[in-house]
């Protein structure tokens, strides 16, 4: 494993490494010292392995494409926005956004995620080990949000299609966000994905929230609502 002092070397050197097109598939790296540093290991395409020792600032690991990023600690707001595919795995908690406007991968969060997580997702796979805040997966497109704590409020506030399984208790649910039957496939879908982040917990525990799809079309009767 190579490692890389962001003290030392600075940010941009380190993402500029790291984004070298003739980085070997498939290598490993490890990034010490970042101290809340914002932006690091963003826009990374190649299939490689980076580890974070420490906690990191805002927009860490952002547009990720392919790589498994690890940050063994905490992460600021926006990890893993706009990611694309890959993973991304924070060991403790994480900030506001999380995952925001992501097409694909798999974010995996071992502790708390705070407000907005998974606003605007558009496709990626989201597992929280603990609780999500408040408005997490506003408007959220695609992809599939698994909160094994509990939620905040305004839970999938005017959310698209994108499926919301929660273990815990729902504050509330947002505009346009209801409970669904838990289908088979739906726990199939929660097992395969709590086994993907390595988190115990049983699917038939979850309970499942999606659209009522009425504020896909503007209606005046639903005005209040909006």
């Amino acid at each position: 494993m190579a490692s890389l002092n962001l003290q030392t070397l600075g940010l941009r050197a380190i993402n500029a490494q790291l984004n070298t097109g003739d980085i070997a598939s498939g290598s490993s790296w490890e990034i010490t010292e970042p101290k809340g540093q914002h932006a690091i290991a963003c826009g990374l395409q190649a299939d490689i392995k980076v580890d974070i020792r420490g906690h990191v600032g805002f927009y860490c690991a952002g547009m990720n494409q392919n790589a498994d990023v690890t940050v063994h600690g905490h992460a600021g707001v926006g990890i893993a926005e706009n990611m694309m595919s890959g993973q991304v795995r924070v060991t403790g908690n994480a900030s506001q956004a999380a995952g925001a406007t992501a097409h694909g991968g798999l974010l995996v969060i071992e502790g708390d995620a705070s407000s907005r997580c998974g606003i605007s997702m558009k496709g990626i796979d989201i597992v929280v080990g603990g609780s999500v805040g408040h408005m997490s997966a506003f408007m959220a497109q695609s992809g599939n949000l698994v909160v094994c704590g509990d939620a905040g409020e305004a839970l999938g506030d005017s959310i698209y299609e994108a499926r919301l399984f929660v273990r815990g208790k729902v504050e509330n649910l947002g505009a346009d966000c209801i409970e669904k039957t838990m289908t088979e496939e739906h726990i199939k879908t929660v097992d395969d994905l709590l086994k993907k982040a390595g988190i115990d917990g049983d699917a038939k525990d979850f309970k499942r929230y999606g659209s009522a799809r009425q504020l896909y079309n503007f209606d005046i009767d639903n005005a209040d609502a909006y």
